[in-house]
């Protein structure tokens, strides 16, 4: 387990504002998640950031920045201090270390000595969480989603709707693991639209107790036909 030592978040900062040279070339990107808040819990979204060959880099200054107006429309937040003298509140540490390792050369981040892991912070972790496809994200047919969840049994539900709201699919959907275990989830959803717009991918867990919507998550998405 490669583990990672974040000194401080302004080292990245530094390190993404060298260089005077005022040529523009053309660079090529790469797509990074940023981890922010949505009630209290991790929530990613994309970023789209110049290939420098040092990914851990992009991800936190892309979360430095904290989320976008359209983002904030949907409750997204940051816990990040503004300052690096300022101890790091523990939403923001979730923030980070959900940011660091969510790439297959790591499972872990080392902060101000303290090694942490994503089970850390199970408790602001969504009982479902979609960490694919993201927020606004352009999606065509068959749509493939993917995450982790800690739900009963392991099992949850999911709709896709289109621009009017309507269900165009919707299935039930089996973790690896469940109650009180998180596991992961990978399913796809064909579908058909009648023309380009914002639909949502909506997932969220029947109450074992009255079978109301619990732990509701929905995902803005531009769907393509």
């Amino acid at each position: 387990m490669q583990r990672l030592l974040l000194v401080a978040l302004v080292a990245v900062a530094v390190l993404s504002g060298c260089g005077d040279d005022d040529e523009t070339t053309p660079t090529e990107t790469m797509t990074v998640k940023a981890y922010f808040l949505r009630d209290g819990q991790v929530s990613p979204v994309t970023r789209e950031v110049e290939e420098t060959g040092d990914d851990l880099t992009a991800a936190v200054n892309a979360l430095r920045f904290g989320p976008t107006e359209l983002e904030a429309t949907l409750g997204l937040t940051t816990a990040l201090p503004e300052t690096q003298d300022t101890e790091l509140p523990r939403l923001a540490l979730a923030q980070l270390v959900y940011t660091l390792t969510q790439f297959s050369s790591t499972d872990s981040a080392e902060i101000d000595g303290v090694n942490y892991t994503r089970a850390d912070f199970e408790d602001l972790t969504p009982a479902i969480l979609v960490e694919s496809p993201l927020s606004f994200e352009e999606v065509t047919s068959p749509l493939r989603a993917t995450g982790t969840a800690n739900t009963f049994e392991a099992n949850f539900q999911y709709e896709l709707t289109d621009t009017d709201g309507r269900i165009i699919a919707e299935d039930f959907v089996t973790a690896t693991s469940g109650t009180g275990t998180r596991g992961t989830f990978e399913f796809s959803v064909p579908f058909e639209v009648d023309f380009d717009g914002v639909g949502s991918l909506i997932v969220f867990e029947s109450s074992a107790k009255d079978g109301s919507r619990i732990n509701l998550v929905e995902i803005p998405l531009r769907m393509k036909r």
